[in-house]
């Protein structure tokens, strides 16, 4: 991971979107673990869609991150989340939005190997993805086998760009559906278009590490 600065952060979902750019900025991956569960809402989403009795009742925060997408669940352990950090002028920048994620995908799918295919094409969306992220597909993100397997979003400012990163061990949808208060159809639905990775994230972590240019 050559002229990359890691950093490995826990806490608060909240807190660690509202984190601003360093500025100068340079390469740099965060590694973030929350504290607790966390609902993080798209920048567009209503906060109507939040059933808060059942959030509650799971102890989560509701975190509203600055890019746009769908609704993303996290929890202590069963979630890998790693920031990318790139500045304006990086070899690795790319002007075009669309392409730009594609060498973050690209790392990505080499650190989980075989079956991760990289997204190239434009936003395919489905009839949850406007409120479940996973539900959707967009530029740079990971397949395996058809399925998302790691979800990226993208916020750019005059520092540089923020590619957020996020991805499963296990595919779950129920914790999500449940705060969304999803029909059962919708849920159900959601188990045939997400996978997790079905390997140790911690794995991940490093081959990730070991795989961005």
């Amino acid at each position: 991971m050559n002229g990359w600065r890691v950093e490995r952060i826990r806490g608060s979902a909240g807190v660690h979107h509202a984190r601003e750019l360093p500025d100068p900025l340079t390469r740099t991956a965060w590694i973030f673990t929350v504290d607790r569960p966390a609902l993080v809402l798209g920048s567009t989403q209503p906060d109507d869609l939040v059933d808060r009795a059942a959030l509650a009742a799971r102890g989560a925060e509701l975190v509203r991150r600055r890019s746009g997408g769908g609704a993303v669940w996290l929890e202590p352990g069963g979630t890998l989340w790693v920031d990318l950090l790139l500045p304006p002028g990086d070899l690795l920048w790319d002007d075009d939005v669309g392409r730009a994620a594609h060498w973050v995908g690209a790392a990505w799918a080499a650190a989980i190997g075989e079956g991760a295919t990289v997204h190239r094409g434009g936003m395919v969306c489905s009839a949850e993805s406007g409120r479940v992220c996973f539900a959707g597909l967009g530029p740079g993100e990971v397949t395996i086998g058809g399925r998302k397997a790691v979800g990226v979003s993208q916020r750019r400012t005059r520092a540089g760009a923020r590619f957020q990163c996020v991805a499963y061990e296990a595919w779950d949808p129920g914790p999500l559906a449940g705060v969304l208060q999803l029909s059962e159809e919708a849920s159900s639905g959601l188990d045939a278009v997400a996978t997790g990775l079905n390997r140790p994230l911690d794995a991940v972590e490093g081959a990730l590490l070991d795989h961005v240019p």
